[in-house]
């Protein structure tokens, strides 16, 4: 028979790591490409070198390998504007974007060159 000492520790182990995987951030910083300005959180305009952008974007096909909470510049592209934290509007003119951004095949290559617009996509 295990003392109660025991049962109190697992108890507490149990309740402690349920506590840390409600706390762990599981969704990925999801976009959706919007086709209307107006309907759009933040404009973005790509550029195709890194030196020149705020963001550099990995773009994964897994939603859960971009954390919303971490903001660092990896995005899961949904199917539907709801599911989406934020919308984003590809424009042509860098004059008339929020973000410029530069793509990048590389998720270690991710990340903000510029903080002061880190808030855009919190």
């Amino acid at each position: 028979m295990k003392h109660p000492i025991q049962y109190t520790r697992h108890a507490a182990l149990a309740a402690l790591m349920a506590i840390a995987a409600g706390a762990m951030p599981m969704q990925a910083q999801k976009v959706f490409s919007v086709d209307n300005e107006s309907r759009a959180d933040v404009k973005v305009y790509v550029v195709d070198n890194p030196s020149r952008a705020d963001l550099v974007v990995y773009k994964t096909d897994r939603n859960y390998r971009a954390k919303k909470s971490e903001n660092k510049g990896i995005w899961f592209f949904t199917d539907k504007d709801y599911r989406a934290d934020k919308k984003i509007f590809f424009t042509d003119k860098a004059s008339r974007a929020d973000l410029t951004i530069c793509f990048t095949d590389t998720e270690s290559r991710a990340g903000w060159r510029s903080n002061r617009k880190k808030h855009l996509m919190y």
